[in-house]
This record gives C-alpha cells, sequence and structure tokens, in this order.
C-alpha cells in the first residue's frame, strides 16, 4: 500500500484553482467507471435476485433474459458423450469436468478482479479525497499486511464469500433440478443399445448414481456417473451432486450468520455505548441483564426455543433460518457487549468526550461521533469470531435434525446423512462437509486474530523490541 512507510499528520492542502478543484473528481470518476464495466457482465445474475427477493417474477423474467458472463447457460457442463468420444451439449464441446471447472475459475477470477478493484478504490480515496494525509486507519493496514495468519484467515472468508454469493452458478447443476423437482427435468445420455442419444429424467439418473457405501453403489469425488454428469465431490445417498447441494447450504450458512452477528452486534454496541457513557446504574443493569443471560447454557436455550417456535409464522421465514438467527442473536449479544465495553469505557473518559459535552453536544451524537469509531474496530474483531461459532451451531443443531427445515441444503444435516458411511466407500458425502465447516470457522477466527493484532499498537513495539534483542544479541 503506498504511503504507508511516511504516515504525515495533518489536513491535505486545498487546491488552489477551480481546474486542479475539478481534476480531483476524475480519480474517482474514472474508478466508477471501471465498477460499473465490472459489473456490467453479472447484472442478469444482480436483477434476478432482486426479483426473487422481492417475489416479482416480472423482475425474474427480465433477468432471465439478460446474459450472464458467469452463468450454466453460458458456459453448460453437461451433454452427451458420443461413441467417439465427443460431447455434445457441453461448452465447446469440453468434456463436463473441464467446462464446470473452466466456470467455476471464471467466478473467482470475477472476484479476484473485484477485490483488487476495491482495494484500488480505497488508495484513491485515500490519496485524493481523505481530508488528511495520514490516520490510524494506516498503521492497522500496514499492520495487517504483516499478519500471515490473518491473511489467511482472509482468503478463506472470500473463497466462502466467492462460494455463496455465486452458489447457483458453481454447482455442476441447479438445486431445482438436483433436489426440489428432479424428475420435471431430463438428462441426456448416450444409449448403445438404441445407438441414439436418449433422455432420463433427473431423479431416475439420481437413483441409478446413489453412494451407500459399496464399490458398486457409489460415485466418488471427481467422477462421472453412468448419465456422464459430473460430480466434483460425488454424489449423496440419493444420488444427488454434493457439490451443489454444499455450495447452497454455504448461501444459508452465510445468511444466518451474517443474520445472527449484525443484530448482535447492534444490541451490544447500543447497549456498550449507553452503559459506558452514562454508566452508574444504567450500567448495572447492563451488567445484570448481560449475566443473567450468559448464566444460561446458549445450546440448550437455542434448541428449546428452536423447537418451541417452531410452529410459529417466524419459523417459516427462509425455512427457519431467520428464527434461527434472531435465536442466535439474543443469546450470545452479551459475550460481544462484554468484549467491546471495556473499549467504549476507555474512549467515554477520554477529554474530547468532555469537551464536547462541554460544548452542549448531544449524548447521541456524541456517542455516534466519538466513541463509535473507537469501538468499531473491536466489533469487527470479535463479530468475525463469533461468526464462526454461529456456523458451527447451525451445523450442529441441523446435524440433530433441529435448525433449518429440509430440503433446504445445510452443512450438518449434510455430515449426518453422511455418518453411517464413514468407513466405507462413501465416506465423500460426511467428510467433505466436515472438513469444510472445520476450514470456514477456522477462516473466520484466524481473520479475527489477525484484525485483533492489526488494531492493538502494542503489535508494533513488540516488534521493535524483538528486534533490538536481536541486534543487541548478534552485536554482543
Amino acid at each position: 500500500m503506498s504511503g504507508d512507510s511516511t504516515p504525515q499528520a495533518g489536513a491535505r492542502s486545498t487546491p488552489g484553482t477551480s481546474a486542479e478543484h475539478d481534476g480531483r473528481f476524475a480519480p474517482g470518476v474514472g474508478w466508477l467507471a471501471g465498477a460499473t464495466l465490472l459489473l456490467a457482465p453479472e447484472i442478469g445474475a444482480l436483477i434476478g435476485l432482486l426479483g426473487n427477493l422481492v417475489g416479482v417474477d416480472a423482475v425474474v423474467a427480465v433477468a432471465n433474459a439478460v446474459p450472464t458472463l458467469i452463468s450454466r447457460e453460458t458456459i453448460p457442463n453437461q451433454g452427451a458423450q458420443l461413441p467417439g468420444g465427443e460431447w455434445r451439449g457441453t461448452f465447446l464441446g469440453l468434456s463436463p469436468a473441464v467446462a464446470w471447472a473452466l466456470r467455476v475459475g471464471l467466478a473467482y477470477l470475477y472476484a479476484a478482479v473485484w477485490a483488487a478493484w476495491l482495494w484500488r478504490g480505497y488508495g484513491i480515496y485515500r490519496r485524493h479525497y481523505r481530508r488528511r494525509a495520514w490516520t490510524p486507519r494506516d498503521d492497522v493496514l500496514r499492520r495487517f499486511r504483516r499478519h500471515r495468519w490473518g491473511q489467511f484467515g482472509l482468503v478463506v472468508v472470500v473463497l466462502f464469500l466467492t462460494l455463496a454469493l455465486f452458489a447457483p452458478a458453481l454447482g455442476p447443476t441447479t438445486m431445482e433440478r438436483n433436489v426440489y423437482d428432479p424428475y420435471s427435468y431430463e438428462v441426456e445420455t448416450y444409449d448403445a443399445d438404441a445407438g441414439e442419444v436418449v433422455t432420463v429424467s433427473v431423479g431416475q439418473a439420481n437413483l441409478e448414481s446413489i453412494s451407500q457405501g459399496t464399490a458398486n453403489r457409489n460415485v466418488p469425488p471427481f467422477s462421472y456417473d453412468t448419465f456422464g454428469r459430473y460430480h466434483p465431490f460425488g454424489t449423496l445417498p440419493s444420488g444427488q451432486d454434493l457439490f451443489t447441494t454444499v455450495a447452497a447450504g454455504s448461501r444459508v450458512s452465510l445468511f444466518v450468520g451474517l443474520l445472527a452477528i449484525t443484530v448482535s452486534a447492534l444490541v451490544a454496541v447500543g447497549l456498550a455505548m449507553v452503559s459506558a457513557y452514562y454508566g452508574g446504574v444504567v450500567d448495572l443493569l447492563v451488567v445484570l441483564v448481560s449475566d443473567a443471560t450468559q448464566a444460561l447454557p446458549q445450546l440448550l436455550v437455542v434448541i428449546l426455543l428452536s423447537v418451541v417456535m417452531s410452529e410459529t409464522w417466524i419459523a417459516q421465514l427462509y425455512n427457519g433460518g431467520v428464527l434461527l438467527a434472531l435465536i442466535f442473536a439474543l443469546t450470545g449479544w452479551p459475550s460481544l457487549w462484554r468484549a467491546i465495553r471495556g473499549p467504549a469505557l476507555q474512549v467515554s473518559e477520554r477529554d474530547w468526550v468532555d469537551a464536547a459535552d462541554s460544548f452542549g453536544q448531544r449524548p447521541r451524537t456524541t456517542m455516534r461521533k466519538h466513541v463509535l469509531p473507537y469501538v468499531a474496530g473491536y466489533v469487527m474483531v470479535y463479530a468475525s469470531m463469533n461468526f464462526g461459532g454461529i456456523v458451527i451451531g447451525i451445523a450442529g443443531l441441523s446435524f440433530l435434525g433441529l435448525g433449518i427445515s429440509p430440503p433446504t441444503p445445510e452443512w450438518g444435516r449434510i455430515v449426518d446423512v453422511g455418518q453411517p458411511y464413514l468407513t466405507t466407500a462413501s465416506w465423500h458425502v460426511a467428510v467433505i462437509p466436515g472438513l469444510l465447516v472445520v476450514l470456514v470457522v477456522t477462516g473466520f477466527n484466524a481473520l479475527g486474530d489477525g484484525i485483533r493484532d492489526a488494531i492493538d499498537a502494542e503489535t508494533d513495539l513488540s516488534d521493535e523490541e524483538e528486534t533490538s534483542a536481536a541486534a543487541s544479541g548478534a552485536g554482543g
């Protein structure tokens, strides 16, 4: 990151002429133009997502008519293999494995380009539009760039987010064809006895592609079934494609985790700022409520509330996902509140807060302008760590048959389905989603560690002390 090596405090100089002032808008306009070009290939998918969220079929129909770069229609990966070995129906006649890998690689390349463009946008903002040439945030970014464990977590999180965002396009097939309504769709395959390409319903093809532990009833990872369909993660005991189900399940984990963390953070931050600013009885009341909530075993409370409220209207939203997120949020906010209460108390005792009060600034404005920016970094740290715990909690509840209602996919339920086959040829059914849960949780925890160490200014001090000690030892 350019400019980090020579931080300078103070405000930037204001351009002296109108031409220079107008020229300041050029970098931002150029960046927005580039962002628009990057968004254009996926505008159809974005419109379709909005149409599904608002439930307007006309919007979805318009979205389906707009070409999308990363889609199954643009790069199809299903087709029939003819006797000569060539494939019919796939992208450029490539094998389904190569066509699928090309689509997946394009999706992750697209995400990488967006990440690089967003980073460039921050650099443009810092050089041309930020009022000060240096802020403490620059040191935070500089320390994070040296934190390899945190960077590993960031990579894992970005990979997970890309999988969730592009789940409909990344799967070898769709959830509609694979799980929800397989007998309404057909797959082409070459029939050697008839000497021609015939069609078979997806449901029938799934029944003949099951993975149930024996050599003749198993489709392992990175293999084809008898109908020429490629399965990167193999198939489930029902014959459904495992990768498609896992990709769709990542969306469920992301939605529930983000909603739970957002609600929990809003409650925790609001109570932390109020208790830190007013103190006294207000702080005591929040402490009592927090202690009472934490005294309850969270997992048992989540299980109890999931069962008790399973018949309510809120349990129907997103097949139980909204209810599960709210339960996690309302039982998990005390840990986040305790993590940011200390920093909020520290900043509320600073001179600038007293000065703001003496000038008659309203408490709400003081907390928003002077307390909230200080605790925002701590919220990111502990929210990232809590996200991993929520992912494990969702998987655990689904493993027990609670939480997300079937047929909505969830990683924990997939592990439960594959558990009887762990020691058989169909080990992949439980092992692959289980490893993904571990990897994602580890990634979010690593990212939280990296952000925490980057925010902590003592990291630089400890590095300097170790360097000095090493230099002294070498000199001695």
